[in-house]
């Protein structure tokens, strides 16, 4: 079994003990689990078969009891515990969950009075009035569950390129190992760096391509084979995403890359500049006169049109061609130039790790600082921490800033905004704190007026650093909150307020073309990791990503800064 469906099932046994009310520490250790085998770099099977029951137990928050249940999973395929509770409640948890404002608790309330089991028969009972009818939901609760259900519908097929991202690089690696590929590369929206992706779309150049499909078929991932040719097969994958391998000759690698790497509008846009100059351009190549003359790489196709060369992530047809032709480019923040980051969740809250533990895993990712932000009094599902335990976080913070060498710890907090815009933490407290950030984690059905007022009162505290994950939004699960984000930017510009570029994978908010509005304002942002594990710090390069997609420089980003340039940075 595979990292990813060991935690589901972890994910999955959390929700059902919601449902049934059991001891919120209990529901918190199969969330942690979960967290910490997704998070895992390694393959867990793997590390089942060198270590055994001990080496699961090594793991951060895994005790006896848990290991056992993992060790139950990997040799039987099952789990007793979470086919006891399908069976008690047999519902699609995983598909309702996903529906904005149905909870584990309402899931369970739906299933006793309507007999619900499944997003299609929510969706027919909310249509034929079912809902409105039952205590505690009424007409207003129907019609979002309604909306709800027609946003997954609209985000169906993608995937997180989080998600895909560690399979998918490995696979362009067992390709560029094989001794007759002399090229390989991930192109498509995956190169772009989208925040999610339809498919793995791979180009190769080899001089024996029947090998290179022949091995491709083969890779213990695929499930399906659509078609296979000489220079191009389709395959699906066990993860349920499509990927495609095209075999080029290297005279048209260059073209190839550029055409299938897009965007479709980037292409467009690229093909009038070649018909301007008398020239064609397609997949096979740039020609004059009848000459390819696309070069050997992308820079030289770039160049042979005149063009600065444009990275992959701006390639939206959004202005970039024609900073391009101008040369004004922006220099794109670097991947790997974090110095810190500035959001992390540990077990005094709902992380997995100790500060100790959280801070020696950003040491070793190479990090030079981290801030400690776990969450606030009001959020009390996760035992959110009131003034005095905030204050005694503190303390622990000094002790292990005089133990631990090379890197330095923060003190901060996750501070609730309130439905009125107040913070749930005394301005006593938060004075003392290096990093206060803010977010609105309740009541995301404000109107857009409501919400606005109430994220720019939380901004105007004199406290405030930082608006952590601004829009709220959960790739695929949750749509963003209703917000003049151009207000805030406004704000934020006035207030000296940072902006989070938040890297989860089913977070990545700010959205990009946000990043570039707030870069255009001069607004400074900070890319964090929101790491709930010491395995999340790899999650810094796809908030990189995100903030590139923004046209975001080194300078607009504040954790790209060593400590005290960057404390500079955030107290203006």
């Amino acid at each position: 079994m595979k990292n990813e469906e060991i935690a589901k099932i972890f994910y999955d046994i959390a929700l059902f003990l919601q449902m049934k009310d059991e001891n919120v520490f209990k529901i918190r250790a199969y969330e942690r689990t979960g967290q910490t085998i997704e998070s895992l770099p390694t393959d867990i099977e793997l590390l089942y078969k060198k270590g055994g029951i001990d080496a699961l137990q090594e793991l951060p928050g895994i005790g006896r009891a848990i290991a056992e249940k993992i060790e139950e999973l990997l040799k039987t395929g099952k789990l007793q515990t979470f086919e006891r509770l399908k069976k008690e409640i047999p519902v699609d948890i995983d598909g309702l969950r996903r529906v904005e404002g149905i909870g584990p608790r309402k899931i369970l309330f739906l299933y006793k009075k309507l007999g619900i089991k499944s997003v299609a028969e929510l969706e027919k009972a909310a249509k034929q009035g079912k809902i409105s009818r039952l205590s505690g939901f009424g007409a207003k609760s129907q019609e979002n569950i309604l909306k709800g259900i027609e946003f997954l519908k609209k985000t169906k097929g993608r995937y997180l390129l989080g998600h895909i991202m560690p399979l998918a690089t490995d696979i362009e690696n067992r390709l560029k190992q094989l001794p007759f590929v002399r090229k390989a590369v991930i192109s498509g929206s995956f190169r772009r760096r989208k925040e999610t992706v339809g498919d793995i779309d791979i180009l190769a150049i080899s001089d024996k391509p029947e090998k290179v499909m022949d091995f491709f078929v083969s890779m213990p991932e695929v499930i399906n084979v659509y078609g296979k040719g000489k220079t191009k097969t389709m395959v699906l994958l066990n993860n349920g995403i499509g990927a495609d391998l095209r075999v080029v000759p290297e005279k048209s690698y260059a073209a190839a890359l550029n055409y299938f790497t897009g965007s479709k509008d980037h292409n467009i846009a690229l093909r009038r500049i070649a018909i301007h100059k008398r020239m064609k351009l397609s997949e096979y190549g740039l020609f004059k006169k009848g000459k390819n003359i696309s070069g050997i790489d992308e820079k030289s196709l770039y160049g042979a049109l005149g063009l600065k060369y444009i990275e992959p992530e701006l390639r939206e047809n959004a202005g970039e061609i024609e900073a391009a032709m101008q040369d004004k480019l922006p220099i794109l923040i670097e991947y790997k130039s974090l110095k810190g980051d500035l959001q992390i969740q540990t077990n005094w809250t709902d992380g997995s790790n100790s500060i100790e533990e959280m801070a020696i895993a950003a040491k070793n990712y190479g990090l030079e600082y981290i801030a400690i932000t776990d969450h606030t009094k009001t959020l009390a599902m996760i035992n959110g921490l009131n003034e005095k335990k905030i204050a005694k976080q503190g303390k622990e913070i000094d002790i292990l800033n005089k133990k631990l060498k090379g890197i330095k710890i923060l003190k901060g907090a996750e501070v609730n905004i309130l439905k009125n815009g107040k913070l749930d933490t005394k301005d006593s407290c938060l004075k003392e704190l290096d990093i206060v950030g803010i977010a609105v984690h309740a009541s995301f059905n404000q109107t857009k007026q409501e919400m606005t007022k109430r994220i720019i009162t939380a901004m105007e505290n004199e406290h405030v650093d930082i608006l952590f994950h601004p829009t709220c939004r959960l790739i695929g699960k949750r749509p963003a909150i209703q917000l003049d984000i151009e207000k805030i930017i406004d704000i934020a510009k006035s207030t000296g307020t940072i902006l989070e570029i938040n890297s989860m994978p089913d977070r990545l908010d700010l959205k990009d073309e946000h990043i570039r509005m707030a870069v255009k304002a001069g607004v400074r942002l900070v890319i964090d990791t929101d790491a709930h594990s010491g395995y999340h710090f790899p999650f810094l390069e796809l908030g990189i990503a995100q903030a590139r997609r923004g046209w975001a420089e080194k300078k607009d980003i504040i954790n790209a800064w060593p400590l005290k340039t960057m404390m500079k940075m955030i107290k203006i």
